[in-house]
This record gives structure tokens, sequence and C-alpha cells, in this order.
């Protein structure tokens, strides 16, 4: 076999030379791992599959699935047909005689709710007797859905201890989560929605892409631990559209309505509704249809007796982000404190029910002194016309009205140089170059100013 050099500062590391197909054991073949070896065997790897049930290795072997999936016999008998897959018992001699290790063991639920690690604890313990003395560079591929730093703090050290390598030198590591739908998972491996590789080294990072290339020429790669969240991130909001579907179709029904024909509507806007629009962490939503309109259909599924407790618990998550928000401001022990953006989102000079004001209400009842500036939003600004968000709506805007026009300062210079701290509400240039210029002001960022924040900026954010 053929091989390439990649040069580090501690060691020169050997991988399989471009046009050859690195050698895979896949630990684990219940869903995930009978369909991997199934599909990279049709990608012309070859693969060991790895597991300490029998029966499922002589199936295996013998080409045959051991799960009920669409085509996944056939793939694994074409495999077996042309000697890409074996299967055997002895992880350890597969570590030896691959370059690559994919580990798709069970990672059942613990006692405590938690993640229980013993399958990844006694595959990382085989592998690492495998990989001790074995010469080359080994990548170790970790596949299963688990909680972020697991795959550095639990099969990374017990890797290194038990082979005396080092990670990132000797051997790499990598998370590269699935996504695979049980009943299409052959056509999902071909054509992914995404494919994400997530890993510290260089190295491990262009076998796994030389992996995937034939099915994705454009990976995302990332660190291990944002791979591992977003396998779990993934799955959270793929049940959260389920309970949110089935919760418009409890509402729906009793009024009458087809919840098919809206939701048909709903899912055929790829601006708004299916896209990343609001789907960034920043600050409680506001305005004047959200708030208002969340709070009606609450009031329509009451009135008919229905239970609606994702959309009923919005206005909960909601005001969980404003206290957070309050909880920073009042840590800096601030007594007078900047608002940089009143309106509910820039743009626009539109205070009815901005999230910030319900901040600003309850620092003032602390009694902390507010300077506020919004680039939309001065002293001429009507506040009229607005008593009926404030009835039963907006109570910030309602208990600020009467100060809020003595707040405003037409400099956001100004409000940086009277401020004991600041809450940035408003991403602007502006806005950016005032934080960045009065750098001694602690800054609570609700909004991600900067992608990578300045280390001499006291800058802090909700939820980064």
């Amino acid at each position: 076999m053929e091989y390439r050099k990649f040069s580090t500062q501690d060691a020169e590391i050997i991988i399989p030379a471009p046009r050859v197909k690195p050698s895979i054991s896949i630990v684990g073949l219940g869903y995930v791992g009978a369909v991997s070896t199934a599909c990279l065997a049709a990608l012309g790897h070859e693969v060991i599959g790895v597991d300490l049930d029998q029966q499922k290795v002589d199936q295996i072997g013998r080409g045959e699935s051991p799960i009920h999936e669409a085509d996944l016999t056939e793939t694994l008998s074409a495999g077996v047909k042309d000697g890409l897959i074996n299967a055997t018992q002895d992880l350890r001699q597969a570590v030896r005689d691959t370059d690559v290790t994919f580990v798709s063991v069970g990672t059942p639920t613990a006692v405590d709710g938690g993640c229980d690690y013993t399958y990844i604890e006694q595959a990382s313990e085989a592998m690492a007797e495998g990989l001790r003395g074995k010469k080359g560079f080994h990548v170790f591929a970790m596949r299963c859905s688990i909680p972020p730093g697991t795959t550095m703090g639990v099969m990374a050290p017990i890797l290194e201890r038990i082979s005396g390598k080092v990670a990132g030198r000797d051997f790499g590591i990598c998370f590269n989560p699935e996504f695979l739908r049980e009943g299409v998972a052959i056509d999902d491996f071909h054509n992914p929605p995404k494919t994400v590789i997530g890993t510290t080294d260089f190295a491990t990072a262009e076998i796994m892409r030389r992996i995937y290339e034939p099915v994705d020429a454009d990976p995302i790669l990332t660190t291990i631990e944002v791979a591992e969240t977003i396998k779990y991130v993934d799955n959270v909001w793929h049940a959260t559209k389920v309970c949110f579907a089935n919760e418009v179709g409890r509402l729906c029904k009793p009024l009458g309505v087809d919840s098919h024909a809206v939701m048909d509507i709903f899912t055929q806007d790829q601006k708004l509704n299916l896209s990343a629009y609001y789907l960034k962490p920043g600050f409680a939503y506001g305005g004047s249809c959200l708030p208002k309109e969340v709070r009606a259909v609450q009031h329509v599924a009451s009135t008919l007796g229905v239970n609606l407790p994702m959309i009923s618990s919005l206005e909960t998550s909601n005001s969980e982000q404003i206290q957070q928000a309050v909880e920073m401001v009042r840590k800096t022990k601030a007594k007078r404190v900047g608002i940089l953006g009143l309106a509910f989102k820039p743009g626009t000079d539109d205070l009815r029910e901005s999230p910030i004001l319900e901040a600003m209400a309850e620092l003032q009842r602390d009694g902390v002194e507010l300077i506020a500036h919004d680039a939309a939003v001065t002293k001429d600004t009507p506040l009229g016309g607005l008593a009926s968000y404030t009835k039963y709506g907006s109570q910030g805007l309602a208990t600020l009205a009467v100060g809020l026009k003595d707040m405003l300062r037409e400099d956001v210079d100004a409000v940086m140089a009277e401020a004991d701290a600041v809450i940035v509400c408003h991403s602007s240039d502006e806005y950016r170059n005032a934080v960045s210029k009065h750098n001694g002001v602690p800054v609570i960022d609700v909004v991600r100013l900067f992608g990578s924040a300045p280390s001499d900026v006291a800058i802090d954010g909700i939820g980064w």
C-alpha cells in the first residue's frame, strides 16, 4: 500500500496516499453500523464489521442484513461477493488490520437519565489494545449520539492510556455524526443532507474528507464538540417539529380547519418558516405580532379545552431569556445602565412589546438609572397609540412610557461614557465601534455583535 506523509511539530504522520482507499473497521453492527458497512463497501473500501453478537457477525459475513432496511441485504451481499466485507468479534485485530475505525456502539439512557458510556468504554479499551504496537496513523471516528465532550473526555483518555500513544500525533480522533433515516438509510448515505467532520488535526480531517468525497465533495469541518452537539440539536429540533405539527392538529380539529392544508401551506414558505431565519441564539422575541398571537392561540386552545403544552411554554421560555439579561446586569453591580437599541428589532422605531423594555422596567425597580440610544427612536418618536398594547400586553412599555424620552441620548458615545454597564440589543457597525472604543465598560451582548469578541473588551452574551 502506498502512503503519504504529513509533518507536525512533534512527528511525521503517515496516511494512505490519495489514490488508496483507507480500509475501515466498524464497531457495532446495529442499525448505523450495518448500513455504514454496506455503504462504505459500495464506495470501494475494504470493511471489517465488528460486534460481540456472533449472530450479527455471521449474518454480515454472509451478506445478510441483521435489521429490516430497504436494499440493505442486496448492498451487503454485493460487498461480500466483491470481497470487500468481512465480519469478526475480534476488535483488537480489526484495528490492527485497518486504517480507520468507525465507532457505532450503543449509547442507552443511564439510570439518571444521562448517557450510559459502558459500551464506549469497553470498545475504547479493545481499540487501544489493538492500537498499541501498531505502526502508521490510525483514525477513530466516533459516530454515536453522545453528550458534548464525550469523545475527548471518555474515549480519547482510554485510547491514550492503554496504547501509550498521543491523540493528534500518533493517531487521530474525530466525531462524525450520522444522519440516516430508518427506511431510506441507504439513499441518505449516498445523498446526505450534510456531512459533518469534527476533529482536531489536519491528517484526520483529510482522511475523513477523502472517505466521503464520492457522496459529498464539500463536507463541513468543525470542532469535535460542535459536531457532537449538532447531532443532539438536530434530533431535538426534529422532535420539536413533530410536537409543533401535532399541536397545530389538535388546535385545528375542533375549529373544523384542515390541519394538513394549513401545514402544507406553512411548509411552502422557504424564506421564513423553513430556513435559518429566527434560528440563531439571541434575545427574546417581541414586536406587534409574535407576543399577542402566541397569547391568542393559547386563548383559543383554552376556550376549546385543548392542551398545547409546547406552544403554551413559549412565553415562559421567552421570559427566561429576558431574565437572563437582567441577571447578567445585576452581576456587574452597575448603578447606571446604558441600553443600545430600544425597538424590538433594528431599522424600526416600533416599541410595541420590545423585550428590552421588560428588562429595563425590572432594573428600574431595582433602583438602577437607565440611559439609552436607538438609531431610529428619538425624543420626537410618538408613543401615543400604544395604549392597547400596554394595557394587557407589554407592561415594560407601560412602566417606562412616562420617563422614556428623558433616558434617550442622541449620541451613542454619550451612553458608553456615562454607563457603568451596557446592554447591546441591536447589531450594527455603530454599536460595534462604540463598544470597541469604550473597552472599559462591561457589555451584555444579547445579539452577538462579534463573531469572535475582541480580547480587550469585557463582553458577555446569552448563550455564547
